[in-house]
């Protein structure tokens, strides 16, 4: 069945059906994702319809029924697309029409395809994007945890990969909680554009039935609409750009932070390590453990990266109205955020059973990251800046540098003590509630 159909059923060519194969392509598996959206911009679209007078209030009654109960076959995982139907538009419709009847052919008016598809994907995103964000912030909270609980415990700061300045294991965990942070800011971006209704713009160019549009975008909880139809058609591949732009952002943070554990993880490091069961082994070197969750996240995070250059890729010279090019938007777009919801978990995992290594710093190799705190104090003591770094810099090179446990203490007490973590938390906070 195809909502675009205007001929009875007839025993398809074989050219008829490879052309079918090949335009449905994989629609029919990530259509599923928006099951759930489609029915609700249905039963949005039809209370419309009523409102204006296309449907009575008994056939709005069983165009509710029947809707309810297809929503409840979603709910419960057994709704699916069945073999020739083209999408998920398409076996709505079909249903609705076997369990109620002829009204079940009236749902489509004043609506097209297009927007349809449209309202769904934008649906789809929001909803995604608030299940990402809730995921975020459990990693985040988590962040700030082992930020708090090891701010004491010293790690050594490392640029061009050689030894700098004293760091701490509560600066590096408290990072990347203030990055995801500021990853929020591109998914605030990507809500603010989905949250818009689409649905009444039908191909592109509007309706002549007498649509209430702002009624739909109150039932379906848009903040506002898209008001020129035109645009309305335009925003498709746009809103799949900007969510993978968010998911890139969320996706750098991740990258990140496993690049980091994959190298404190080595033995030539040995900062921190995890539990046996959380790491890997070798099928010929029994001692090793290998980080390949973090290799993984690494990878996956890397992949959704290219997201927002294969959309652009793929949309980039198109002009105006729908393209049938859109259609391959679902198929780049809607693994990365499955992947991304799986990273983050994985890492919420592994961050709960991370183990941390003490009194790094102790060991003589770490000496020279104290340098810079043995200027500043020469400095503070009346030496000009360039003087004491030039002593310091000969006692370097004639091997007689040293600090005490005094000055380690300093260091403790000073600039490594300021986690600004009620900062970072409170801007979280301020931005999560604009997008759940």
């Amino acid at each position: 069945m195809k909502l675009w159909q205007n001929t009875d059923n007839k025993v398809k060519t074989s050219v008829e059906e490879m052309v079918e194969k090949f335009t449905v392509g994989q629609d029919i598996v990530w259509d599923l994702y928006l099951a759930e959206a489609d029915i609700k911009g249905s039963l949005a679209h039809t209370t419309m319809l009523h409102e204006i007078g296309l449907l009575t209030a008994q056939e709005l009654q069983e165009i509710h029924e029947g809707l309810q109960a297809i929503l409840e076959t979603v709910y419960n995982k057994t709704f699916v697309i069945e073999d020739g139907v083209e999408d998920v538009h398409s076996q709505v419709e079909l249903l609705l029409t076997q369990m109620k009847g002829e009204v079940g052919k009236k749902i489509h008016a004043g609506r097209s395809r297009n927007d349809q598809s449209l309202l769904d994907i934008k649906l789809f995103i929001k909803s995604e994007i608030q299940q990402i964000t809730e995921k975020i912030e459990t990693v985040f909270t988590t962040l700030i945890h082992l930020s708090e609980k090891h701010q004491k415990d010293l790690l050594p700061g490392y640029t061009h990969f050689q030894l700098a300045m004293p760091s701490s294991f509560g600066l590096w965990f408290g990072a990347y909680a203030e990055s995801l942070s500021d990853d929020l800011e591109l998914l605030i971006a990507a809500y603010q554009m989905v949250n818009k209704n689409p649905l009444g713009s039908g191909a592109g160019y509007g309706s002549s039935f007498p649509l209430n549009r702002t009624l739909t975008t109150n039932l379906l909880g848009f903040e506002t609409m898209n008001y020129n139809v035109v645009y309305a058609q335009m925003t498709r591949g746009k809103i799949e750009k900007t969510m993978a732009m968010a998911l890139a952002g969320v996706a750098s943070t991740l990258t990140k932070f496993a690049m980091d554990v994959c190298l404190y993880m080595n033995q030539n490091f040995g900062f921190i390590t995890f539990p046996k069961e959380l790491t890997t082994g070798s099928s010929i070197m029994p001692h090793k453990k290998n980080p390949d969750i973090f290799e993984l996240i690494r990878a996956k995070c890397n992949r959704i990266q290219s997201l927002p250059n294969e959309l652009t890729l793929l949309t980039n010279n198109l002009p105006s109205g729908y393209h049938r090019d859109m259609q391959l938007t679902k198929e780049c777009l809607f693994p990365g955020i499955i992947t991304l919801k799986e990273c983050l978990d994985m890492l919420q995992v592994m961050l709960e059973n991370i183990e941390v290594k003490k009194d790094i710093l102790s060991d003589e190799k770490y000496l020279n990251l104290f340098t810079v705190e043995a200027v500043n104090q020469l400095a503070l003591s009346g030496i000009p800046f360039r003087d004491a770094y030039k002593l310091v810099s000969k006692q370097v090179e004639e091997k007689l540098f040293e600090y005490n446990n005094q000055e380690l203490n300093h260091v403790h007490e000073g600039s490594l003590g300021n986690l600004c973590n009620d900062y970072i938390r409170e801007e979280f906070n301020n931005k999560k509630k604009k997008l759940v």
